[in-house]
């Protein structure tokens, strides 16, 4: 029991149990904070897209009425409910991984995994995909887009900066675990005790 609080895993969030492993420190508790308050708003985008389905139900079956922007602007609400949430279980852990082997390292050799997936595939690849999809936003703004339905909806850049966005905010949270790792690693950065009110914060996620 002596020295038991000397160690990285002292100062582990009371969370999912993916996450026990991991330590937090300052700047990775405070993204983390951001994100999973977007993810918490975002997911009331869930409320939205049932009231324009039951909208597009009842229009499409009682009013025989069929309304094609309805029925687009539930797609877009699903996608963007989809899209923002996707940061929210980074955070988390929840998102869907092979645990398979995963699971039989130790927390040293899930952090080396981590870090070395994180720095060399996920955040190279995720970043490509924000400046295309920045690009594709910018290009949808500036010509007007909008949907090839004569009566469909019309600024499709808002959708396509919301998949950039959230893309972005996967970024952070990928960025947010990279440094949780370094933590657990390198003792660097510094991590919070499990008497720090920040770090107590942390087990609310």
């Amino acid at each position: 029991m002596t020295g038991q609080n000397d160690t990285p895993e002292a100062a582990v969030p009371h969370g999912a149990q993916a996450n026990e492993d991991l330590p937090t420190n300052r700047l990775s508790l405070w993204l983390d904070r951001i994100i999973v308050a977007i993810g918490k708003a975002a997911s009331w985008l869930w409320l939205a897209v049932l009231a324009v389905v039951l909208a597009n139900v009842f229009s499409r079956f009682v009013m025989e009425e069929g309304s094609i922007a309805l029925e687009e602007l539930s797609w877009h609400l699903f996608g963007a409910a989809m899209m923002l949430t996707l940061a929210f279980a980074v955070v988390r852990d929840d998102h869907v991984r092979v645990d398979v082997i995963h699971e039989k390292f130790s927390a040293r050799t899930r952090a080396i995994i981590d870090l070395v997936g994180i720095l060399l595939l996920a955040l190279p690849i995720i970043y490509l995909m924000v400046e295309s999809l920045v690009s594709y936003t910018y290009t949808a703004y500036i010509y007007d887009e909008r949907s090839q339905a004569p009566s469909g909806l019309p600024y499709r850049f808002i959708f396509k900066g919301v998949l950039a966005l959230a893309l972005g905010l996967v970024m952070v949270a990928l960025f947010s675990r990279a440094l949780r790792c370094c933590t657990l690693l390198f003792r660097f950065p510094r991590p919070l005790r499990p008497t720090d009110d920040r770090a107590d914060d942390h087990s609310k996620f």
